[in-house]
């Protein structure tokens, strides 16, 4: 598949407001609502991608979890699908000639961590090894907004779909009531409100206005998922870093100024930085490291694992 400018327009508009209406977009990028519509269904269809619905782990208060499991080769596949199955699984891939499992885990503050990070693993004597990382700070990605891969569009255009929610009555919470809401959304966030009311048995008032409310406090927040190679990424790499614990929140800092970034955090464990870095190939990836990471003040040692395969990135298993 071929991607064109205006592609690549659409795919960062929706980054920037994924519940954004068709002619809403059209406005902004210059053309008519329909031509978007087909844009938007051509890349659903050939570069897999998809718009979901997410709850906010920072607003909930829930810890993330970084976990690192190494398998035998011939059971890594499964135990990274029954992984991906979990709903408290953000994203899952398979790195390291496909015996090492990498994925990230979201559970309340307040839950049995051993029981839900460890209990919970697949059964098996195929996986050997397992190490556990809890994120401490995000720098960039997911809820605390956009890497900076996308830069089709102008900062007017990028202003002008930042998402403006009706102000409500005051700050709104999840609860366990929108538990129909919340599970809809990881499928399609895009999901119209008719949609919405049939999935959650809620009058389409309540289901616009509880929308609304849960993305205008910051609740629920849009992601977007796509099939990297098709935009040009073809080299998606994991790392540890190990920095001087004085240049942590520094470093972190810097990483959010990288093009290549798409995920960075400060984590517990005997590295204490954790990086997804997504280049073009991997002659590109080689200039990143040595030219760019490898250069940072106080980046003592570096861990890398290029990603196999992407078995979950957001939101419900497809």
């Amino acid at each position: 598949m071929e991607i064109d400018d205006l592609d690549r327009q659409v795919t960062h508009a929706l980054r920037i407001n994924g519940r954004a209406g068709f002619r809403e977009i059209g406005a902004v990028l210059g053309v008519s609502d329909q031509t978007v519509a087909r844009r938007y269904r051509r890349l659903r269809e050939a570069a897999g991608l998809r718009v979901v619905g997410l709850p906010n782990p920072i607003e909930l208060g829930y810890e993330s979890w970084m976990l690192r499991l190494r398998a035998a080769p011939d059971a890594a596949a499964s135990i990274a699908a029954a992984l991906a199955r979990r709903p408290d699984t953000g994203w899952v891939s398979i790195t390291s000639g496909g015996t090492e499992i990498a994925c990230g885990v979201r559970i309340p503050a307040t839950a049995d961590r051993e029981a839900l990070l460890l209990q919970k693993l697949p059964r098996t004597p195929r996986l050997v090894a397992v190490s556990a990382h809890c994120v401490i700070h995000q720098y960039v990605g997911g809820a605390v907004g956009p890497d900076r891969r996308d830069d089709a569009l102008t900062d007017a255009q990028k202003q002008a779909l930042t998402p403006q929610w009706p102000a409500g009555p005051g700050a709104a919470h999840l609860t366990e009531a929108d538990a129909p809401l919340i599970e809809a959304l990881s499928w399609d966030g895009r999901r119209t409100f008719t949609d919405l009311a049939a999935a959650t048995g809620w009058p389409e008032s309540t289901a616009r206005r509880r929308v609304q409310e849960l993305f205008g406090s910051g609740s629920l927040y849009t992601d977007v998922e796509i099939t990297p190679e098709v935009y040009g990424f073809r080299a998606a790499v994991l790392l540890w870093l190990s920095v001087a614990p004085s240049r942590v929140a520094a470093v972190g800092e810097l990483l959010r100024g990288h093009d290549e970034v798409v995920f960075a955090a400060a984590t517990t464990g005997p590295t204490n930085v954790q990086v997804t870095a997504v280049c073009p190939d991997m002659p590109a990836f080689y200039r990143y490291l040595t030219e760019r990471i490898g250069t940072l003040e106080g980046v003592e040692r570096i861990e890398s694992a290029p990603v196999l395969k992407h078995v979950k990135q957001l939101g419900a298993v497809r």
